[in-house]
């Protein structure tokens, strides 16, 4: 933790200190006042694992840029501080950059019967900041898509939110298998996972698990084609949802990832993300 200490009185400026004893007074304040504000940013940014300027800015505004795709340049292959996210036995992965489209920088995935995505890791307290918005725009549906089946386990888009392990949540049989997975990848999967999707054909408002896994709670945010080939803002209250989900209280979060992915039906499709904010009130 870095820690700003206050000048220290140094020897044979005891006169001085007495005739300035106001001034020193104040040097002393200013200190202290710089010991307290790195305290709460080198904090906030441990707590949040996003730095100290980032960190400021969350204290300031209530707001967590997680994605600040906007200001990325255009032709990059991914914005920083995101990764690659990809899969065992899925050799072909969506295709991510940054691209404009109406005036908007973005992220652009294209999907070709692929499936991956891209990930930041970043800790962030569910409790406080329970509030996510961000903005997405889809260029199709996909015909064979289907939330509860594992053929048509792909989306046109998906806002994927990770929670950090917890052994505490787990059984015996699982908390060893999670054992055996950081032996395999070097640190923990995470607990369970929100996905807030555009769906092919699901309705609108349903809340299932993944065909594959119930760890992973999917939630039909939009779905068809309505909304195609136009910019559509979302806004969740996560830890509501998460509730909702999995019936319980989240641990913090972890990582948050956009997807595209078509690798089940073997369909093609675009679409752009952009910024993804965590809030702790979306009124101010």
């Amino acid at each position: 933790m870095t820690i700003f200490l206050p000048a220290v009185e140094q020897p044979g400026h005891r006169g001085r200190r007495q005739t300035g004893g106001m001034q020193s007074m104040r040097h002393h304040l200013t200190a202290y006042r710089l010991i307290y504000l790195g305290i709460v940013v080198t904090a906030a940014a441990y707590l949040a694992g996003i730095g100290l300027q980032a960190a400021a800015e969350a204290e300031m505004t209530g707001k967590i840029y997680v994605g600040r795709f906007s200001d990325a340049p255009p032709g990059e292959a991914r914005p920083e501080g995101w990764e690659p996210l990809v899969f065992k036995n899925i050799k072909t992965h969506t295709r991510y950059t940054v691209a404009e489209t109406d005036g908007t920088v973005a992220v652009k995935a294209e999907s070709h019967a692929s499936a991956s995505g891209l990930i930041r890791k970043i800790r962030i307290d569910p409790f406080e900041y329970p509030w996510v918005s961000w903005r997405w725009k889809v260029m199709g549906v996909l015909k064979k898509g289907d939330v509860t089946n594992k053929n048509g386990d792909d989306y046109p888009a998906r806002l994927y939110i990770t929670f950090e392990y917890d052994p505490g949540r787990l059984s015996f049989l699982e908390r060893t298998k999670y054992k055996a997975a950081k032996l395999l990848y070097g640190e923990y999967p995470p607990t369970g996972a929100l996905n807030y999707i555009w769906g092919s054909n699901a309705p609108t408002g349903l809340v299932v698990p993944n065909p594959y896994t119930e760890k992973a709670m999917m939630i039909v945010v939009e779905s068809g084609a309505a909304k195609l080939n136009q910019w559509v803002r979302e806004k969740r209250n996560l830890l509501e949802d998460y509730r909702q989900a999995f019936h319980s209280d989240p641990p913090a979060i972890s990582g948050v990832a956009v997807m595209t992915d078509t690798d089940n039906t073997g369909e093609s499709v675009i679409a752009y993300f952009g910024d993804i904010v965590f809030e702790k009130d979306l009124e101010n």
